[in-house]
């Protein structure tokens, strides 16, 4: 079993940054995939980032160049650095950390405006 909080969310202007960070416990986090992921409200969740447990990194092509995940496995992390937010950026972010089987964590609100 794993437990997966999330944290660092907020209010943020256009053009802003945020950090969210994943903090995982009662497993080895380093055998693990994490992910983020953001859901609007009526909307799908949709994947975000992804940092496999080898080393990958992938990004949906509306944050690639803006956003940048990272993990570090000392400490059982994971983190979502986001930069130059926009609007549509607003929504509840979620980290997932998988391995076969999913693990979710409780979401963070972001919002950025104005």
């Amino acid at each position: 079993q794993v437990q997966v909080v999330e944290s660092g969310g907020g209010l943020v202007q256009p053009g802003g940054s945020l950090r969210l960070s994943c903090a995982a416990s009662g497993s080895i986090f380093a055998m693990y995939d994490i992910a983020w992921y953001r859901q609007v409200e009526g909307m799908q969740r949709e994947l975000v980032a992804r940092f496999t447990r080898f080393g990958k990194k992938t990004y949906a092509d509306p944050v690639k160049g803006r956003f940048t995940i990272s993990r570090d496995n000392a400490k059982n992390t994971g983190y979502l650095q986001m930069n130059s937010l926009k609007p549509e950026d607003t929504a509840v972010y979620y980290c997932n950390v998988g391995r076969g089987v999913d693990y979710w964590g409780q979401g963070t609100q972001v919002t950025v405006s104005s």
